[in-house]
């Protein structure tokens, strides 16, 4: 990671604050942006000019490399505000982490802890009150950063922007998932970019998606690039299985290496369970269903948080699972983490950061 550096952050204040506009008891997704956002540049190899100032459109070259050669990558971490006001973001240094590992890949800067944590602590105090308070609502927060330079030619960027907005919102899923098994289409191959948070990975999955949504799916399940035979993701979140007596993930450099995830497996194997992140077959997993052994599915995520799977679909057949009121593990995970991040108990493993 990036030395340690001082940078000074500017605060312009919003002139009129939007939040009495919003009515936070019908949060859609993404859909309401707060009053700031953080933006820095890099320029001649070095950040400049951090500030936060009120959330609004930026100015762009129509030759702006990012738009024409791809060079851009982001984060999604949430907020929570505890009962007593108190608010915490929950593994943001993850984030952060992975957030530069995506910026190596694709030969872009890293952003130092000062900006992307302290940047962040700082913003989320300028806009406190559009952190919501409401049971299963938080404040999600995107970083970003894409390449600026404005010339035409493949090579990386010689400048960049990095910005942080937010926006309050409730569930991103709101019902039990049906997921198809893909077995066409590739999301990413060995060697590719599967690990990294890119905006290429997502653009690529739409078409697909939008196939499967008119067969009545809400998802894919994304397979192996080379024979289609191992699961990967759901490409808007991760996969985690519980079978026979083990909560088991898919692993490889082709799966995003999710924060949720990891903190899911994280908390089973401190609960005692045997965990195991591993090459998962669509074979073991509809066998494993029609044996019975297979009795928790679900997709974990920032945004989706913990989602159960209530149907897999694959080769024109649809796989039941067991239902949702019986799996111990899930529920148990969502309340210990709903617990945690809304401050009703010990933060035990230091996952909250709290914003002062």
């Amino acid at each position: 990671m990036s030395a340690t550096e001082n940078y000074s952050i500017r605060v312009e204040p919003t002139k009129e604050s939007r939040l009495s506009q919003v009515d936070f008891n019908n949060l859609k997704f993404g859909k309401i942006l707060s009053d700031h956002m953080l933006v820095a540049n890099y320029e001649d190899g070095a950040w400049t000019d951090v500030s936060i100032v009120p959330y609004g459109d930026i100015n762009i070259s129509p030759s702006m490399s990012a738009i024409h050669y791809g060079q851009a990558i982001f984060e999604g971490i949430k907020a929570y505000k505890f009962q007593d006001g108190t608010i915490s973001i929950f593994r943001p240094d993850k984030n952060w982490e992975r957030f530069n590992t995506s910026a190596a890949r694709l030969e872009m800067p890293e952003v130092p802890e000062e900006i992307f944590l302290g940047g962040l602590k700082k913003l989320l105090s300028t806009d406190s009150n559009w952190v919501p308070n409401a049971p299963g609502t938080s404040l999600y927060i995107r970083p970003f950063m894409f390449g600026t330079e404005a010339a035409l030619g493949v090579h990386p960027s010689n400048s960049y922007k990095f910005i942080i907005i937010t926006s309050p919102v409730g569930a991103y899923y709101s019902n039990p998932l049906k997921l198809k098994v893909e077995t066409h289409f590739t999301r990413a191959a060995e060697g590719g970019v599967g690990f990294s948070k890119n905006a290429g990975n997502y653009a690529l999955s739409l078409y697909p998606t939008r196939l499967a949504n008119d067969e009545g799916f809400d998802q894919l399940m994304w397979t192996d690039a080379s024979e289609h035979q191992y699961i990967e993701e759901a490409g808007t979140a991760n996969l985690i299985f519980r079978i026979g007596d083990s909560i088991i993930t898919p692993h490889g450099d082709t799966i995003l290496h999710g924060v949720t995830r990891r903190t899911i497996m994280e908390l089973a194997a401190s609960w005692g369970y045997k965990t195991e992140q591993r090459r998962v077959s669509v074979k073991e997993l509809i066998d494993g269903i029609k044996a019975g052994i297979v009795t928790d599915a679900f997709a974990a995520g920032t945004a989706a948080t913990l989602t159960p799977i209530a149907t897999i679909g694959y080769e024109g057949e649809l796989f039941q699972l067991p239902p949702v009121e019986g799996r111990d593990f899930s529920k148990k995970v969502l309340t210990y983490l709903d617990d945690l991040r809304y401050g009703r108990i010990a933060d035990e493993f230091g996952w909250n950061m709290i914003v002062d």
